[in-house]
Formats: C-alpha cells, sequence, structure tokens
C-alpha cells in the first residue's frame, strides 16, 4: 500500500505546495486567476489536442469503458440530487449543484498525472477517449438540469441554446474539437509544431495543480460540511465502484481500459464544479467545500483504488 500511495502522493505534494505558497502570501489572488487562465485557455487545451490529434480512434473508443465510467457518474449525480432534496432539505437547483459535484471528476488535472504515474504515458491513450467528450456530456448534463429544476428556467429550446454555447465556448472543448478534426481528416502536421504544442500542453499539467492548490485558500470546509462529505463520498466512492463493477465483471474490459476509467472516476471534483454552482448562484458553499474536502481525501482513497487495480489489472 505505501508503494501505492507512493505514486500518487507527489501530484498532491504540487498541490499543496500551490496551497502553502497562497496560503503564506508569496502568490497573490490575481496571480492565481493568471495561473489558471494559461491552464485552461491555453496549456491544458494544447494537452487535449495533442492526445486526441494522433489518437487511434478505432482502438481506444469502446462503448464498455464509456459505459461504466458515464453510467457511473450519472448514478452518483441522481444520487446525489435525491439526497441533497430528500436528506439535507436542498431547493431543487441547489440539489442540481450539489449533485454537479458528485458527477465532476477532475478527470484532467488529476486523473492524467496520476495515471501516467501509475503506468506510464503509453497508458493515456484510454483517459483520453474518456476525455473527449467528459466535458460536453457533463455541462450538458449539468446546464439541462439545473434549468429544469430551478423554478425561474427556461424555455427547453433557451436550456438548449445555454448548454450548447457552455460546451462550444469551452476551451478545453475547442482543443479536442480541433485535435478530433486533425484526427479525422489526415491533416499532416509537422512534427515540430505537434511536439512543441505537446510539450506545452504537458508541461501546463504541473503548473495546472500548482495553480489548484493555491485556488484552494478560497474555500472554506465550514459550508455545509455533511453535505460536502456526502457529495464527496459519491464522487469518490460511488463513481468508481460503480465503474469498476460495470466495467470488470459487466462488460470485460481490457486491463488497460479499466484502469483509465476507474482512475479517472475515482479523482476528486474539480474547481469547474465550483464554478457551476457559481455560475447559477446555488450552493456555491457547499460546492467549494466539497472540492477541498473530496481532494484532501482522494490521496488516501486514489490510492485504494491503484491498491484494488494493481490487484485485478497488474
Amino acid at each position: 500500500m505505501l508503494d501505492i500511495l507512493l505514486i500518487v502522493l507527489p501530484v498532491f505534494v504540487i498541490v499543496g505546495l500551490g496551497y502553502l505558497s497562497s496560503r503564506i502570501g508569496l502568490l497573490r489572488d490575481s496571480d492565481i486567476d493568471v495561473l489558471l487562465r494559461f491552464c485552461t485557455g491555453i496549456a491544458i487545451p494544447c494537452l487535449l489536442f495533442s492526445g486526441v490529434a494522433r489518437l487511434d480512434l478505432a482502438d481506444n473508443f469502446k462503448a464498455g469503458p464509456l459505459i461504466s465510467f458515464y453510467g457511473g457518474g450519472l448514478v452518483a449525480f441522481g444520487l446525489g440530487y435525491l439526497g441533497a432534496r430528500k436528506i439535507f432539505g436542498r431547493r431543487p437547483g441547489e440539489a442540481v449543484a450539489v449533485a454537479f459535484c458528485a458527477l465532476f471528476s477532475n478527470s484532467l488535472l488529476l486523473g492524467i498525472p496520476v495515471t501516467e504515474r501509475a503506468y506510464g504515458t503509453e497508458a493515456l491513450s484510454a483517459n483520453f477517449a474518456i476525455l473527449s467528450i467528459h466535458a460536453p456530456f457533463i455541462y450538458l448534463v449539468g446546464i439541462v438540469a439545473m434549468e429544469f429544476a430551478r423554478a425561474d428556467g427556461r424555455p427547453p429550446l433557451a436550456t438548449a441554446k445555454a448548454a450548447a454555447r457552455m460546451m462550444f465556448r469551452n476551451s478545453l472543448t475547442i482543443g479536442i474539437a480541433i485535435g478530433v478534426a486533425v484526427n479525422l481528416t489526415g491533416l499532416p502536421l509537422p512534427d515540430p509544431v505537434f511536439e512543441g504544442v505537446q510539450t506545452l500542453g504537458r508541461g501546463g499539467i504541473p503548473v495546472a495543480l500548482f495553480a489548484l492548490g493555491a485556488a484552494m485558500t478560497r474555500y472554506r470546509l465550514q459550508d455545509g460540511l455533511g453535505e460536502a462529505a456526502f457529495a464527496a463520498g459519491l464522487s469518490l466512492l460511488l463513481h468508481p465502484l460503480i465503474t469498476f463493477l460495470a466495467g470488470h465483471y459487466g462488460f470485460g474490459i481490457e486491463d488497460r481500459f479499466l484502469r483509465s476509467a476507474v482512475v479517472t472516476a475515482s479523482m476528486p471534483p474539480g474547481i469547474n464544479a465550483y464554478l457551476f454552482a457559481v455560475m447559477y448562484q446555488r450552493a456555491t458553499g457547499v460546492s467549494a467545500a466539497t472540492v477541498l474536502l473530496a481532494t484532501m481525501f482522494s490521496v488516501v482513497t486514489a490510492s485504494g483504488w491503484l491498491a484494488l487495480l494493481h490487484a485485478v489489472a497488474p
């Protein structure tokens, strides 16, 4: 178990250094925003583009892993909504924001580096297959659910337009879309250009982890701690459990797909879960607390899932 923890720990050390740097004043609040804009607007889209542009789509797009991962996410989302409504007495829109935390795993900023450290760079192709539809799918579910749940929701057509705007203005989605276009058209891309974009993207991962830690100084655990623990449990335990059971026993998927799907599902909700709540001004405190609490505990839970995968899919 110690060996597994040592795989995960360096990733979270970078997050912790970012948190500490911000807490002691080495980073100003505006500096954090610059780092986040660089990562989400430039570096990470480059990483997604380079990961998808030369990806063997036929070999990596399989129904079993995708259904296992997204099916688990949808179950966690549904239970998160019901729990927020029935157990914690939240209004419909607030319940959607809480449930979104259970649905949105930090597949990129944490899922990629943890998978790479555990299984090597060559294992990331299955991660990129999941990532290629992650943002569009997650935002579609969240936005549609929110628009229909809140009392002042818009008509269905306006809801669809809002979802489309959110997805296609997202720089991560744009990076994926351009990569898919290059892949499908076979557009020749000179190796120096591709390697430059790829290097920029990979260099953005440690910066993104550092910025993620720094941004967490903005959150508080005091806001809705019980609800935060509930949503974090769905994200860190239920989602990967369903993904594992469906993938391993239901679909019998290959080990490389099982590893990527379960590791990605076991990641805590990312900053986007909080930004989604802010966008609608619903349960923002609980969402922020969930991101912080889940990220803290994921050091242990992710190690546990890696230990299970090591035994089942070495």
